[in-house]
């Protein structure tokens, strides 16, 4: 039985990360360069433009990956040190310390205000709350385990239509499944974009799924199960969504077949539903096999190396796209509106290119550093 290498296991990961950073960056060049044409969750169909539906659509694979992979991750982390304890300390500080910069540097990246007057918690901190609630879980049974993450991940959707009468209750649930907002007194709110509860079932999946990824499983027997798993959740997804009846907001007969198809992809990411998980986990995961088949490709490795410091490309992209903005206003002024964009969906793509090849360098010379200097403890969380 073949026995594969963990650097080659890793670079598989970092390579799929590398391609949803990607993503999510052309989305981020999309909410600063086309936020005149809002794209709001779900997309309204009938306004906006199929490039543009299609765009974001892509983007919805980002936050589910992201999030497995993290869990995945922290299997892999666990096995090679065979530490439960260490590795459950590695979640909390990794949690915390990834909430702390939701709060921080990144709200300050989107809003430019100190002190702040609105907190977005977003991505990051719901990755960071659940590798807090990971660390909790992961000395639980394997089997209990996978039936937590996929009571969860099946059955949180029976929760939207709660509400809590008690604003404190109320404002846990906020944090939990309802997307809404938290006042603190006058000259502070709190908005909850990212509830976590779905994510808590998604990263304790990654670390189920991890589990394939044991150097006792041959490569070849790990990637027929993934296409399975992976198969079998678009399967679930279509006929879910064919049925109309659970998972998400239903789908509409539109006026054209391309209007209908994007009524039927048109899924809900906050907080994510059923539909939502199996439709861009499933894919994620076919994804993640066809990276490790062509894992010799040239194209892999800047790939690999957008993945293996994402909190770095992720902090740098924000502050680039931030400064590049103000610089534009200053320059041009504010041509639509309120606000300064490009004039279509095409332009966000090639702008997205560019700064690929222009941040590539940066991120490439920190990747080396980082893993060149392993005593600097602080860089393993980048």
């Amino acid at each position: 039985m073949p026995i594969e290498k963990t650097a080659s296991r890793l670079q598989m990961i970092d390579a799929l990360r590398g391609l949803v950073i990607i993503f999510m960056m052309l989305d981020h060049v999309r909410e600063t360069f086309y936020l005149y044409h809002q794209a709001s969750d779900p997309v309204d169909i009938a306004h906006t433009e199929p490039a543009l539906f299609w765009s974001r659509m892509l983007s919805h694979l980002c936050a589910p990956i992201f999030v497995v992979l993290t869990g995945l991750s922290a299997y892999l982390y666990q096995q090679k040190r065979q530490n439960l304890q260490q590795t459950r300390e590695f979640l909390l500080k990794r949690g915390l310390f990834l909430i702390v910069l939701e709060l921080t540097l990144v709200n300050f990246a989107w809003t430019a205000q100190f002190p702040p007057q609105v907190i977005y918690l977003q991505v990051i901190w719901a990755i960071g709350l659940s590798m807090v609630a990971l660390a909790c879980l992961i000395g639980l049974p394997l089997r209990i385990q996978l039936a937590l993450s996929l009571l969860i991940i099946f059955g949180h959707n029976l929760l939207d239509q709660i509400t809590f009468s008690q604003p404190f209750v109320q404002n846990i649930w906020h944090v939990l499944h309802q997307r809404g907002w938290i006042e603190f007194g006058e000259d502070l709110k709190v908005r909850t974009s990212y509830p976590v509860l779905p994510w808590i079932g998604v990263i304790l999946f990654g670390y189920v799924l991890g589990h394939l990824f044991n150097q006792k499983i041959a490569p070849a027997k790990r990637n027929q199960y993934l296409i399975m798993i992976g198969s079998g959740s678009i399967a679930l997804f279509i006929v879910l969504r064919l049925l109309n009846f659970y998972g998400d907001q239903p789908w509409l007969e539109m006026n054209t077949w391309q209007q209908t198809l994007m009524s039927f992809f048109n899924l809900t990411k906050y907080p994510p539903s059923l539909l939502f998980l199996l439709w861009n986990i499933g894919l994620g995961i076919l994804i993640l096999v066809a990276i490790d088949r062509y894992s010799k490709l040239k194209i892999m490795q800047p790939l690999v190396v957008f993945g293996s410091v994402p909190m770095f490309f992720y902090l740098l992209h924000l502050y680039v796209l931030k400064i590049l903005y103000v610089i534009c206003v200053m320059w041009f002024g504010h041509n639509y509106g309120e606000y300064f964009g490009v004039s279509s969906v095409a332009i966000l793509w090639i702008l997205t290119a560019i700064f690929c090849v222009l941040l590539y360098p940066v991120v490439k010379a920190f990747s080396q550093y980082k893993h060149s200097h392993p005593e600097i403890k602080i860089l393993k969380y980048f």
